[in-house]
Parts: structure tokens; sequence; C-alpha cells
């Protein structure tokens, strides 16, 4: 596509994004006690890594270089501004150049100089040697591409960190590269001299390189083996001797370990060596996690000090643990020095987000030691001819704002950002550095670190991460449990559950200890904590403070408490085709209906569904489905509401399938929603117990649904969406009320807000309306206009309606005025009493009844 505008829009496109970066700079730098100022250069992270190929660099002059590495850090000045260090993380070829590696700087790189696969298969080549996919035959970027050596990137890397430095004031730092696969760059060290290290079949028959192999002798010199390589010497011996010297030799400061390298023997796969896609069998666990974790102690022995950053698996952890054996929590926590995977760049390519937020939130959920942990983003990529910014997202900045609206909890009760941000690339599969990206795409990131949660936001996912991996490599296993709940939360999200964020059994449990109330505002979601647990105890507990716990999955290994509070026992099992009966509010369907039959898999759902009421006289309880096989019944999702009394909060329960079928594919595929029901829905219909009403009007069943997260920042509600298909319309209510979105007009139906929102939004909520049923009602921003006032909100359309409005921190203690818009506005200057109001939720919220027209809110 073409990047390049006139000169006259390219013009208006910076100055306009210059103006945004400034308004969104002094409102990210105001201290939470004073108005918007326009002040500079506060820290929103703690590095900013540019990746980039040596695409750019058409010539190996060093005043070219020079011109290259100045034109770099001036297009992301905006971020490494607001930074604490810089990074450039390097893609000179696939990570041969350092098994390649002898010692001399004078010896030739194969570098990354082609679009598509760069070592095709034979079956590829067997089409022709021009043919007619990038994923056959590779095609130079340029004519005649520099010839690129070990000395020409030693020049490279010190030219960045040189400008970096002059540019950027802060410390500089440069990484290398190394990937496993066929694609980056031609290898004849892969796939000639030694191909017995390419075992997996990723991308093609032994075309992906295993952590695990052994190479067999080579008598070439190599600058950490200058006799030759011993016959079975270890990859992670070889690639960590390499490493400590290619990386030393030209001054390179880290390692990037890409595409899953490290973490699995079959990184991308559903399948894997635990799972065929029909059975579980953990009896090989063991001996694939001590493979794994060879890998790691080898690499350490022969590079101990070297930072290592990891790219992970597109997948999750209970997935990658379920089927490949992956521990994570190892590789974490036994010295490795490492640090943990940013979310996966893939959602940009397949669409499946809920799977990019899942996964990250698995991998998050623990860290570790040092808790840092990278968001990416994927503006080009310089192998595969797409820019996913300008052609795959369409400039939509949906992977900004969802992936930016987690929250990840920590064992001391504070919620946590992450600490870095990785642009993946800044240069296009030509080279090209088109002003266009970084321009449009930085004003979204600041907007997004602006709004980041403060505290949790609406849902709170309670990850079990040693727990799961208890399950697969403990002594009684049951690796389809881990599998289930995190491939049922992957639907979930798809399916719209509002879920923002993340905190590990054990780091919930240890913030419960310091602030008991840390989680007062949000709903806890969790699979069935195991019988007489310390979760168990902790999320009962939970509920008779008050609280909200929403759970999933099987019940079999539960408590006997946790099942009295639901009011359910277990029974014999139903699996297979079931009929699906439910009593709660869903969506509405303009064309054709949901299918009313589930598709049960027992194997994949971690058994059967066996539970049912303990006492159908029970008062407090509330059943929202049940599933019948044509002779028996059984209760699939419940509702205690208030099990303790009117002080005690509500507990719910969903057992959940594995709607999706496992063939060939490498991903699950989702049943057809008109054939088979797609239970993760409920998880979303369920939140009408907890008063929340999340329902969308789609034109088909088949239409995809929106993504809408919920995070909380500044005492507001921030909510970021993705609507795959504009045609759907969105109807939300709150407990407090309709959320009115700020700059956005809504009709209410039925005390819910309906919106009809663009591919990708964000918008702050301050302001819930309650009380009237219809008609047209908008929330706007005005303008100050009066000495004292930061802001102003006005509320238009309200007929004898309670407004709750939530102020931000440093507005609680002053004086909020809410008035007639007409009075204030005529007369700025004037210091306006306001209309009387409640201050409830012990100051968090400002109540006004019974309005009718306008509302102003100023403060």
């Amino acid at each position: 596509m073409k990047y390049y505008t006139p000169i006259l829009k390219l013009f208006l496109a910076v100055a306009v994004s210059n103006l945004y970066v400034s308004e969104v700079q002094a409102r990210l730098d105001v201290p939470p006690a004073a108005p918007p100022a326009a002040t500079d250069g506060a820290k929103v992270f703690e590095r900013v890594t540019l990746e980039m190929s040596l695409k750019p660099f058409r010539s190996m002059e060093p005043k070219a270089v020079r011109a290259i590495c100045v034109n770099l850090f001036r297009q992301w000045e905006p971020m490494t501004r607001r930074a604490g260090s810089c990074a450039v993380m390097l893609w000179t070829a696939d990570g041969s150049e350092i098994l390649d590696y002898q010692g001399r700087l004078d010896g030739e790189i194969q570098a990354a100089q082609y679009i598509g696969i760069a070592n095709p298969t034979p079956q590829a080549l067997q089409n022709g040697p021009q043919a007619k996919t990038l994923h056959e035959c590779p095609w130079l970027y340029m004519e005649n591409p520099p010839r690129v050596t070990y000395r020409s990137l030693k020049m490279i890397v010190a030219t960045l960190k040189e400008v970096g430095r002059e540019m950027t004031g802060k410390p500089v730092m440069v990484g290398a590269t190394f990937d496993p696969g066929p694609e980056f760059a031609p290898s004849s060290f892969k796939y000639k001299r030694h191909p017995e290290i390419a075992m997996g079949d990723t991308m093609g028959s032994k075309q992906w390189v295993s952590c695990t192999a052994r190479l067999k002798a080579d008598t070439r010199p190599y600058a950490g083996f200058p006799k030759g390589i011993p016959e079975n010497t270890t990859f992670g011996t070889f690639l960590g001797r390499q490493s400590q010297h290619f990386l030393k030799d030209l001054g390179f400061d880290y390692l990037w370990l890409s595409n899953g390298f490290g973490f699995s023997l079959n990184a991308w796969d559903v399948k894997g060596i635990l799972f065929d896609g029909k059975h579980f069998d953990a009896a090989k666990a063991a001996a694939a996690r001590e493979e794994i974790l060879s890998f790691w102690r080898d690499f350490r022995k022969e590079c101990p000090d070297l930072p290592l950053e990891t790219r992970g698996s597109n997948l999750s952890t209970g997935s990658d643990l379920a089927s490949s054996a992956s521990p994570l929590a190892n590789i974490y926590h036994d010295g490795f020095k490492m640090s943990p995977p940013p979310n996966s760049p893939w959602a940009a390519l397949d669409g499946d987000y809920g799977l990019e937020l899942v996964g990250w939130l698995s991998h998050i959920a623990d860290l570790p030691p040092g808790e840092k942990y990278p968001f990416r983003f994927y503006t080009h990529d310089p192998w595969w001819l797409n820019s996913p910014w300008f052609d795959r997202y369409g400039r939509e900045p949906h992977d900004i704002y969802l992936p930016l609206a987690l929250a990840r909890i920590n064992g001391r009760a504070q919620v946590k950002p992450p600490t870095s941000f990785n642009v993946l690339t800044v240069d296009d599969s030509y080279g090209r550095m088109p002003d266009e990206c970084p321009l449009e795409v930085i004003p979204h990131v600041l907007t997004a670190m602006r709004d980041y949660s403060d505290e949790p936001g609406l849902m709170t996912w309670i990850y079990p991460f040693n727990e799961n991996h208890k399950l697969v490599f403990g002594p009684n296993p049951r690796p389809a449990e881990p599998f289930f709940d995190d491939w049922f939360m992957r639907n979930a999200v798809n399916a719209g559950l509002p879920m923002n964020g993340v905190v590990s059994t054990d780091n919930f449990l240890s913030s419960l200890e310091i602030n008991a109330e840390f989680f007062r505002q949000t709903i806890l979601l969790s699979p069935v904590p195991e019988a007489r647990s310390a979760l168990e105890t902790a999320l009962l507990s939970c509920v008779k403070r008050g609280q909200q716990v929403l759970l999933y999955g099987p019940l079999t290994h539960g408590g006997k408490r946790l099942l009295d509070f639901l009011n359910l026992k277990t029974t014999t099992p139903l699996s297979g085709e079931l009929k699906l009966t439910s009593t709660l509010a869903g969506d509405v369907y303009r064309q054709g209906t949901l299918a009313t039959n589930l598709n049960h898999r027992e194997v994949l759902s971690a058994g059967g569904v066996d539970t049912v009421l303990a006492d159908t006289n029970h008062q407090g309880c509330v059943v929202g489905a049940t599933v019948y096989d044509g002779q028996q019944e059984r209760v699939y999702a419940v509702m205690a509401n208030r099990p303790l009394g009117a002080d005690s909060g509500r507990i719910a329960w969903v057992r959940g399938s594995f709607s999706c079928s496992i063939g060939n594919a490498r991903l699950p595929v989702p049943d057809n929603p008109k054939k088979y029901f797609p239970s993760e829905l409920l998880l979303r219909w369920m939140l009408n117990g907890f008063g929340y009403n999340f329902h969308w009007d789609k034109s088909t069943p088949q239409t995809r649904n929106p993504l809408v997260l919920v995070a909380r920042s500044d005492n507001g509600f921030y909510l970021s969406g993705y609507c795959p298909s504009t045609t759907v319309k969105l109807r939300l209510r709150f407990p407090q009320g309709a959320p009115l979105l700020t700059g956005c007009e809504t009709i209410l139906e039925a005390g819910q807000a309906t919106y009809s929102m663009p591919r990708a939004w964000h918008h702050e909520a301050r302001c819930f309306v309650d009380g009237q049923t219809d008609g047209e009602i908008s929330c706007i921003e005005r303008h100050s206009g009066q000495v004292g006032i930061d802001r102003r909100l006005q509320l238009n359309g309200l007929k004898n309606a309670t407004v709750n409005f939530y102020p931000p921190t440093h507005a609680k203690g002053k004086n909020v005025i809410m008035t007639g818009t007409a009075m204030t506005l005529s007369a700025p200057e004037r210091k306006d009493k306001s209309l009387p109001y409640e201050i409830t939720e012990t100051g968090r919220c400002l109540t006004i009844r019974n309005i009718t027209g306008e509302l102003l809110i100023s403060w």
C-alpha cells in the first residue's frame, strides 16, 4: 500500500499529532491534586525498545548508517523522552550469524535481505524458482543489497548507541536475536551443516530448531569451539558459548529468544507430547520438563550473565503445560535471569484477541524476580510484506487499548503496569520507515498508559499458576483441567467477557492479607478451587464479606463447603450432545437463532457435567442453565444470591464446555453457533446476577462478538472495545446505572445504554444514569471558561433521572459543582452554587436525584 501522502496532508497530520501528543502528555504529567499543565518528560515506561531489521541501512558507509540512526530516534522521540532508557533490538538475520560466528569480524553475514521464506522447503521449490507465494520462494527487498560483515554490524551497534545517547541523553542498549525457524534469513548451519537440530515441523517438516537438540561433530572452527563441535554437544551449550563470544565482540547487550524458543518442544500447536488432540497422557511430563530445563542450564553455564529476553508462546500457560509440559514456573524461578514474554503479536494476523489477552494474562500472573514485563505492539513486519498498523489493524488502535486495559496485580495489593514498550518493528519489508506510523501510534499508547488501571477492573481472573504446574507434574496429574480452563477463558473473552486483570492464586492470598478490601470493587473470576484449599477458604470468606465471585469449570474436586454455598451436589456425569436450557437474558439476533444443542466433549472439558441441586426447595439459589440428555438433567449454571443473608455477597458458577473441535489445524476451531451452543456466552450472561448487563444485538449468531473491557483509573471507568463487526449494537448497564461514555450519545432502552461503536474505541465513563428507561442522552466535554475549574461534563436529555458521578481522585475533596447548563456557561466567571448531592460509596461517588433536562458537572 502507498504510505506517503501529499506534503500538505502530511504537514497537517504532523501538526495535529503533535498537538494531540502534547495534550496527552499534559494529562499524563499532572499530579493528582493539580489541574492539567503543559509539563514534559514524565516517565511512562522504564524502557522503550525499537525493533528493526538491517533493511533501512542500504549502505554500510558510516555517514549513511548514522543518518538512519538519527531518523530512528527522531521518529520515536515522543516515546523515548518518556522512558528511563532505550534499546534497539536488531533483527540482523535469524540468529545464524551467532551460530556461524568464527571470531573474525570480516566474515560475511547472510543478513535478512529477503521478503518471504528465506529457507524454502524442497517441496516448495518444486513449484519453480519464482513461485507466486512468499511461503514458497524469497524475494530480495532491493537490487544489490549491501554486503554485511560482522565488522559492519559492530559499527551499526556502536552508532546506534552513540546517536541514541546523543539524542535522548539516556543509556541505549542494543539486543541481538535468535529465531528457531526458517523465515528470516538463509541458514546453511540449520539446514545444511546441522539439519539434525531442526527437529520441529512448525513451518514444514524438519524446519524448526529444537532447544533440546544435540549437534553432530563438525570440524569447522567457531568462536566458542575453535577446534570444531564435539559429537553430541547440546544446542544449549553451543548457543550459549557462541552468544557469549558474539555479543561481547560486537557490543551487544542482551539476547532475545524468538518464537517460543526455549519454552517447549512444539511452540505453536494446541497438540504436543502430552496431548494428541484426543487424549492426555502426563506420563512423559517429567522427562519433557527436564529436557527443556536442560537447555536453560546448559546455556547459562556457558553464558552466565548475559540478559535474556523472550518471545514465549502464542498460546497460554495452561495449554502449553497440558499439551507440551512447558515448565514456565521453573523457567521463571530457577535462576535463569530471563525476562518474561510480551503479549503475542499473532492476533493481528488471525484476529484471535481472546487468545492474545488470555495468553498474556496467564504469562504475567506470575513473573521472574524483579516483576518487570513488556508490552509489544506490531507496527510493521520486515519479512512478510505487511505492515499491521496500516493493513491489518487498518490504523485502528484496538491492539493497544485492549492489552493495556488489563491490570496485573502483584502480591502486595498493587496494580503494576508493563515496565517496557517494544515496537515490532520500526521498518517495513522494504526497509522503509514512514513517519505516519509513529505519529499515529504514539498518541494512542500514551493515552492508554494515562488511563492504565490503578485498581482492579470490573473482573479479575485468579489464575492458578502454580496449581496448574502441579496438575501436570504432580503425583496425581489432571492435565485436562488447566487445558480446559485456559481455552474456555479464551473463548469467553472472544465472546465479550469483560475480564480486565489477573492475579495469581499466591498473590491473591497475600494481597488479601495486606488489604482485605482491595478486591471489593471487582468480580473475582476463578476456576473451581480445590477442596479444603486456601483459595477455597479465601473465596468463601470474600463472599461472606459482601464480595462477588464467579467460578467456572468442573466441581468434581470442589469442597463440600463450596457446594453447599451453591446448593449443589455431584452425581453421574453426562457428556456428548446435550440439550441446553437457559433462563438468562442473552443476546438478540436479527436473523437466525442460536443453537440449543450443546456438544460437551468430555475429554477436552475436563470431565462430564455431574451436578444437580442439593435442595430443590432452596430459595436463595437461582438456576441459570441446565443440560438434558433425553433422560437425565444436570445443573449447568447457578447463582447463589446473598447465600448468607443481606450483607453477604454473591457467588455463581458456570460449568462450561470446550466449544471447539481439534483437528489438523494448529488452533482449536470454534463450533458453529447455529449447530452447537457456545457455552462461553453463559459467563457474560451470568453477570446479570451481579448487576451488570453486557448484551449484544447481532445480525446473526455467526456475527463475531465485540470485545469490551472495563478498567478502573483515577476513580473513573475506562471502557475499551473492539468490534469486528460494526453492525453489532451494545447494551450496557452497571449496578449504578447505564454508563454514559464521555463524548457519546446513547439511547436508553429498558434501563440499558445502547451504543453502535466503531471498530476500535476507548472511552471514559464517570456518569451513570438510573431511573429513566428510554430516550436519548449524551455526555459531552465542555470548556472550562473559569479559573479554578479543571473540567466540565454536560449531560443532556435527562428525565427525572438519578445521576451517579465518579469524580477524579484529586477532585473528591474539592467542591464539585452540579448545576444547570445555561446559567453556568452564560456567566462562566461566576462560582455558581451547586445543586445538592449525596456523597456515597465512602466518598467515591456523588449522587444527584430527580434531574430533568441538562446537568453540568464541574470540578
